[in-house]
């Protein structure tokens, strides 16, 4: 996309990052959540070294990525799990590829080496994206929650790194 940034998110990204974090919720593929967190709730629960956002040539938030440890135990230290979100109106341009390809390259960078996610199966988009960006299906998990009444899988997706040893 010509004027496409990925830079560091900041707090000032907030508002727009908790929309399209909504929408992408209002969509009803994208997660067990039902309503966008607070701010300090999303602040504190994502790694500061590793949220991203996509911005146009006029400033504007397309969309955003970010990570949360997996685990508090030192040997999953290199293992994250991520989400990305990107406006509706600004969906089918690339945007997610960018994130995830920034995402990628930043978390090896830090000696991450596993990069998870899990995504509804209905959430073909995803899956799709992920897959070209180097992700595998590592499984599913059956009924494993229920959304809106009703019970849902979850498809189970991680990256592993070519170059962290």
């Amino acid at each position: 996309m010509n004027g496409l940034l990925i830079r560091p998110m900041v707090a000032a990204d907030a508002d727009r990052v908790l929309a399209i974090y909504r929408a992408g919720l209002d969509g009803g593929d994208a997660s067990f959540e039902t309503v966008a967190p607070t701010w300090a709730e999303f602040d504190a629960t994502r790694s500061a070294a590793h949220r991203l956002v996509a911005v146009d040539d006029t400033g504007a938030v397309l969309g955003w990525v970010a990570v949360s440890p997996t685990s508090t135990r030192p040997v999953y230290a290199g293992v994250v799990e991520h989400s990305v979100y990107v406006d509706p109106a600004a969906r089918g341009r690339g945007v997610a590829r960018l994130l995830l390809d920034a995402l990628i390259a930043a978390t090896e960078a830090a000696r991450i080496w596993t990069i998870q996610s899990g995504v509804f199966p209905e959430n073909v988009a995803s899956l799709a994206l992920h897959a070209r960006a180097g992700f595998r299906v590592v499984g599913v998990r059956e009924r494993v929650g229920r959304h809106h009444g009703r019970w849902r899988d979850v498809v189970l997706l991680e990256r592993r790194s070519a170059v962290i040893d």
